[in-house]
């Protein structure tokens, strides 16, 4: 038997709950020490995509976009994977909070290069000193460390961690994040037995830094991945251990690179009931999409003979098809499910996962993290101040591939972004650099620090392009928005008329189909300097991301925090006062 996932019972969350209620925005606190360490995640460390000479001597071969053959060293991976461990777990510790808590969070690096972790879906409200990017905070350097502080104000639901930096990703670093609502606010299911998170996505034996060499060396893209893992496995599943007539929450995150999976229960119907931190109309489905960055809550009644089922996990429009099996233990079964693996959905066409993304609504009479329902905020009736087209492209600068948006391709500068607003340090950012549309005539492009000025409190459309072959995915850090509409082709002013204004489902990340577009509306009511990247990890370390930031002369501390005093000064901030 598979070593048993314990689900958290939901006497424990009320325990949890109703103990942090007693004091105003309790504190919880937090060290992690960061390093590397053996993982054997897919059960093997025999490489793919390679060509092994000797016993000592592996390559991996890509090509670049001329053709030329590049051979990446992968001998340092022949023997065991060296994964990035937070306190020698992998995935790391996972957190446990309740909506308003203030986490304090002191990271080590242990590490032989700079590091981050960014908190994937936490809005750090009025905080995105605390966002854990590239453009917002210095790296912490190895053998130092930084305290992060942050709030999950006003929010609940299902989140991650994740490291931000030079592909530790493909490492590990990553843990789950899980905000519970506070008693006084009910969410619109009843309380269920317990749940179970789950961290699905790709894995690659190559290491982050050999990945990193290929992509630096002019690779065009990643190759397709070894495995996908559930939980930081493969070759042992984990079992989801739940009893006979009750309820239970799964929390699924895809926390992989780049490819989109479809998620799945032998013989058991999925309730869906969050999506990233917001209730949704709670329909039924077979199956879930989930794409790179996103996350889904979903209930499951254990309503079947006691035996056990499959929790299956396999790719979706991948080059190639990998699967993970894991296993949901009915208490006291002592034999599997004689029927086949549960299917997935058709793979020939994007349609079925269209329509299954239109069919998410947000669920209009629901409270989120405060009292009032969700529905009371009428998006739909509010004039948007302006339009961003943005489109999605790769090419090649001086024989490398670089992905880029409106054919500008960011170049992380040695001074983040919010430490030259603060200081007002020149010749580090490129304001409003970006075109807001895309120009349409096919010019290479160029490298950039882009970030967009806008106004607090505006209303903003914006159409993510996608003219590519292959699906995007877009993460917006310190908000949810509405994903208002999914289309082919060139998006037009017409297509507005498709909209729907009602009861789009509000999120924090959007996929964008081949050939296609995805319309959001986006309150701007979060004071900070935000990332807006594509949560395909191979793209957004070539440059397919940028900041916008969100200012009012009015300074107040009711609108942003001023720079920590622990912050970490780098580039040409580096020295100067806090």
């Amino acid at each position: 038997m598979p070593p048993a996932t314990a689900a958290l019972p939901h006497l424990l969350l009320l325990l949890l709950a109703v103990s942090l209620a007693g004091a105003d925005d309790p504190y919880r606190y937090f060290t992690w020490t960061v390093t590397y360490g053996p993982i054997t995640p897919l059960g093997t460390t025999q490489q793919r995509n390679t060509h092994c000479f000797s016993s000592h001597s592996c390559y991996l071969f890509l090509f670049n976009k001329i053709g030329a053959a590049i051979a990446v060293d992968l001998t340092v991976q022949s023997n065991r994977v060296q994964g990035i461990l937070i306190n020698g777990q992998f995935p790391g510790p996972r957190i446990e909070c309740v909506t308003n808590d203030n986490l304090i969070v002191n990271v080590i690096n242990n590490l032989d290069e700079p590091f981050l972790l960014t908190w994937n879906g936490i809005k750090q409200r009025k905080n995105s000193w605390q966002d854990g990017v590239a453009g917002t905070n210095c790296p912490i350097p190895p053998g130092s460390n930084y305290t992060y502080k942050f709030q999950t104000k006003d929010q609940i639901g299902t989140f991650v961690y994740f490291p931000s930096l030079a592909l530790h990703r493909a490492a590990g670093g990553f843990g789950a994040l899980n905000v519970y609502q506070r008693p006084a606010i009910p969410v619109p299911y009843p309380p269920p037995a317990g749940d179970f998170t789950l961290l699905v996505g790709d894995w690659y034996k190559a290491g982050h830094k050999q990945l990193r060499q290929a992509l630096d060396a002019g690779a065009p893209s990643l190759p397709p991945p070894d495995g996908l893992l559930i939980n930081g496995v493969r070759s042992s599943p984990p079992a989801f251990v739940a009893e006979l007539g009750k309820t239970y929450l799964f929390r699924v995150s895809n926390v992989g690179l780049k490819v989109s999976v479809n998620v799945r229960i032998q013989g058991h119907e999925l309730r869906l009931v969050e999506v990233e931190g917001t209730h949704p109309v709670q329909n039924v489905y077979d199956s879930l999409d989930v794409h790179a960055g996103q996350s889904v809550a979903f209930l499951v009644t254990l309503d079947k003979a006691p035996l056990d089922y499959a929790v299956v996990v396999s790719t979706r429009f991948a080059p190639v098809n990998l699967t993970a099996v894991g296993t949901l233990h009915y208490a006291g079964a002592t034999a599997r499910s004689p029927a086949p693996l549960p299917a997935g959905p058709p793979e020939g066409s994007f349609e079925w996962s269209v329509n299954q993304a239109r069919s998410f609504r947000w669920n209009l009479t629901a409270s989120a993290a405060r009292p009032n329902p969700q529905g009371s905020f009428h998006y739909g009736t509010i004039p948007t101040s302006r339009t961003m087209v943005l489109a999605s492209s790769a090419a090649a600068i001086a024989g490398r591939r670089r992905c880029a948006v409106n054919d500008v391709t960011f170049v992380v500068p040695d001074t983040p972004l919010k430490l030259a607003d603060n200081y007002n340090i020149a010749n580090v950012i490129e304001w409003d650099s970006l075109p807001l549309r895309p120009s349409g005539g096919g010019a290479p492009p160029r490298a950039g620090t882009p970030v967009v000025r806008l106004n607090l409190h505006e209303f903003v459309e914006v159409v993510f392009q996608n003219t590519e072959n292959e699906l995007q995915s877009w993460h917006l850090d310190g908000y949810d928005f509405w994903v208002v509409g999914y289309g082919n082709g060139q998006w037009t002013e017409m297509q507005r008329q498709t909209y729907n204004l009602v009861d789009a489902q509000a999120r924090h990340t959007v996929q964008v189909y081949p050939n296609g577009w995805s319309a959001i509306l986006v309150s701007l009511d979060n004071q900070g300097m935000w990332n807006l990247r594509s949560a395909i990890w191979d793209r957004q370390y070539l440059g397919q991301q940028l900041y916008l930031r969100v200012w009012t002369p009015q300074q107040s501390f009711s609108n942003e925090y001023s720079i920590p005093t622990n912050a970490i000064l780098c580039g040409r901030a580096a020295g100067l006062p806090h």
